[in-house]
């Protein structure tokens, strides 16, 4: 097998926790919250990796701190064999790594015209276009969209316009991976489709490597070879799509899954409730940080600190799996 073309090592992601004289007075270890604590993963070349969680998990903190919008506070990222912990030239890097940003409409300058939103990319890394207008349509087409829409703004767009024009401008330098946070999110079902098919078709088409952050779980069997699962900044489990969506290991895994909304009206689902609250990041549990809420805690989670043990193409963070066959 080839080397991955992105690797993390126990990344950490630390936020300020407290501000003016409350941060001077406080315990330096009081001063920060860790939104991601310890995330180690690898993606291959060609593969879409899905990362899925509770809203506050650090899905989009990750996708962020990949590309470098957030400072590490701990931990490596290694990009094509790029060292991405150790400041290296992001002019370049950014060339090779496109993202998709959740608002489609909100990442789009108001005051530019389709045309060069989308090839904003060419200008910011200083980029001849021979052609221009035809190199914009020719973008827009591989996106589904025509040249009628190179003379309008994105007021003028509908939701899934945007998001084909963000497609087409993440594309535009032909990155090697791009990291698409919510693809899908506030799209009707057909457009989500339309998107996820254009998704499949450039993936295909370019050989593309995806990291996509969602919370809609049912696009997962159509666009995602694996998917990664987070709680409270930790990936809790890892595995094929179809392992994870149908025999989930670790107790929140099959409460999430327990919890997505099943399309056939005659199907039962056994819905697993979970009991209390998400805790807040300042105030992480001892040991397993899901004890709290697990159904199949034992005493010792609430002192051991699982491990993400690792057993053939999957990994789990539990002491107490459940069963593959449950």
């Amino acid at each position: 097998m080839s080397a991955p073309i992105l690797t993390l090592r126990d990344v950490v992601v630390e936020f300020p926790a407290l501000h003016g004289l409350k941060a001077l007075m406080a315990p330096s270890a009081e001063r920060r919250v860790q939104a991601l604590n310890g995330i180690s993963l690898s993606v291959q070349r060609g593969e879409t990796l899905a990362i899925v969680g509770e809203s506050g998990s650090g899905k989009t903190t990750l996708a962020r701190a990949i590309n470098g919008l957030l400072p590490l506070a701990g931990g490596e990222v290694w990009f094509n064999d790029t060292a991405l912990h150790a400041r290296p030239d992001w002019h370049a890097t950014r060339r090779q790594m496109a993202m998709m940003f959740q608002d489609p409409v909100g990442s789009l300058s108001p005051r530019k015209t389709v045309r060069d939103l989308v090839l904003e990319p060419f200008a910011i890394h200083r980029l001849r276009v021979d052609n221009a207008t035809a190199k914009a349509t020719e973008l827009l087409r591989d996106a589904g969209l025509n040249a009628d829409f190179l003379h309008r703004y994105p007021h003028q767009l509908s939701g899934g316009q945007a998001r084909r024009v963000g497609v087409a401008r993440a594309l535009a330098l032909n990155p090697a991976l791009v990291l698409a946070d919510e693809p899908t999110a506030g799209l009707d079902v057909s457009v989500q489709g339309e998107i996820l098919n254009l998704l499949n078709r450039i993936k295909g088409d370019h050989g593309l490597t995806t990291v996509i952050i969602t919370h809609n779980l049912n696009i997962l069997r159509h666009i995602a070879d694996r998917i990664a699962v987070m709680y409270l900044g930790r990936i809790v489990e890892i595995g094929p799509v179809a392992a994870i969506m149908e025999r989930p290991r670790h107790p929140y895994t099959a409460a999430l899954m327990s919890a997505n909304p099943e399309p056939d009206p005659t199907a039962r689902r056994e819905r697993i409730i979970l009991s209390g609250e998400t805790p807040a990041l300042t105030a992480r549990p001892p040991g397993c940080e899901f004890h709290t809420r697990c159904p199949v805690a034992r005493s010792d989670c609430a002192h051991r600190v699982p491990a993400l043990d690792a057993a053939g193409t999957r990994a789990v963070s539990c002491h107490y799996p459940l069963p593959e066959d449950a």
